[in-house]
């Protein structure tokens, strides 16, 4: 069956992050995806966020290649741009002008800081917009400075995940209206709404603002990493007292008095303690062989070479190999919409991928020469 975004047609203005993270997802799923990238740009065989796109390289400020450009988005569905605010407008590719020519156009915005405001012209990463939120300063051990998440938070959650719900929003709500808009899709944004759970436990007393003395950052005894007696790590998450008993039961403390007062979090820094004695007694695959697939709530931490090996994501076919290069596959799953296989390297297809994004035969050297 072809992916559930087929028929889609996407287009992508090169960038970093999360543009392309969000374009692939959209690739992923079966949608026809044209990035449009600058001359030269070198091709990275290992450049997972590129895969499964058409490929048009352009100078931009070329004579005639803002016209190609807006040829193809007056056939698009979607685009996706993540330059600074101003930018697409200066090449005459701004909203205005494409909406003008495709009414119907969803036009994806991706930027830190968002399209207005003060800090909006203003450069940064991932760390920088995840600062602003709140979220940064909650990541990190007691008494210790925060700590960056990688840009998982920023840029892929709060970011392009973000844009990638927005423009489905978008395209449903234009199947009503007949009307595109704009989708501003600002990771400060996004990174604050991920933390909506932790506002409504604050302002519930719930949590507070002391960097790892919290339920699920690290505060607690029964959900933290624990090093095992080769220096890996496992993962322990028995929140509920049910999972908190078995766990107590496999790791032969269910009859410490110690552990009984589970939510007392005055204890919490002791028994963290006696827990790390507990997990340093065994090797992380002994712990696996005691406790992996049952109720208290464990996993090991593996490594980059070790997930992609691990029964259960071989089993469900969580990674995919595709020219060599080991990958995460498409997700989610669907029982009927099943995506296209992956593809690796961008795919060029020269004048017949101009002709079936609206370039006619006759302006086909030219673009070429452009």
């Amino acid at each position: 069956m072809p992916g559930p975004l087929q028929g889609l047609r996407v287009v992508e203005m090169a960038g970093l992050g999360p543009g392309p993270f969000c374009a692939m997802l959209f690739a992923d799923m079966g949608a026809e995806v044209l990035r449009i990238e600058r001359p030269g740009t070198p091709r990275n065989p290992h450049d997972i966020l590129a895969r499964g796109r058409s490929l048009l390289q352009i100078d931009l400020r070329a004579e005639g290649a803002a016209a190609t450009v807006r040829d193809a988005i007056a056939r698009a569905d979607v685009l996706i741009e993540g330059f600074r605010p101003g930018v697409m407008e200066r090449l005459g590719l701004g909203p205005a002008d494409c909406l003008a020519l495709n009414p119907r156009l969803v036009y994806g915005r991706m930027t830190g800081w968002g399209q207005h405001g003060p800090l909006a012209q203003a450069a940064g990463h991932d760390i920088n917009y995840i600062a602003l939120s709140g979220a940064l300063h909650a990541v990190g051990r007691a008494g210790e400075p925060p700590v960056p998440p990688l840009n998982y938070v920023g840029d892929f959650g709060g970011g392009a995940m973000f844009l990638a719900f927005g423009i489905l929003a978008a395209l449903h709500e234009a199947k009503a209206s007949g009307q595109g808009q704009v989708v501003d899709a600002a990771m400060t944004d996004g990174a604050a709404l991920m933390s909506a759970m932790m506002y409504g436990l604050k302002a519930g007393g719930r949590w507070s603002n002391q960097r790892g003395e919290n339920l699920i950052d690290g505060g607690a005894h029964f959900y933290d990493t624990y090093a095992c007696a080769d220096g890996r790590y496992v993962a322990i998450g028995a929140i509920e007292p049910q999972f908190y008993a078995l766990l107590r039961e496999r790791c032969g403390i269910a009859d410490d008095p110690a552990f009984d007062a589970q939510m007392d979090a005055a204890r919490w820094p002791l028994l963290k303690l006696r827990l790390a004695d507990v997990f340093r007694t065994r090797t992380r695959d002994e712990w696996c062989a005691l406790l992996e697939g049952s109720d208290a709530c464990f996993a090991p931490v593996l490594d980059w070479d070790e997930a992609p090996a691990h029964p259960h994501n071989v089993a469900r076919g969580t990674f995919v190999e595709v020219d060599g290069v080991v990958q995460p596959a498409p997700a989610p799953r669907f029982s009927r919409s099943v995506p296209p296989a992956l593809s690796g390297e961008p795919r060029e297809e020269g004048a017949a991928l101009l002709r079936r994004w609206g370039a006619g035969e006759d302006s086909a050297p030219s673009l070429r020469a452009a």
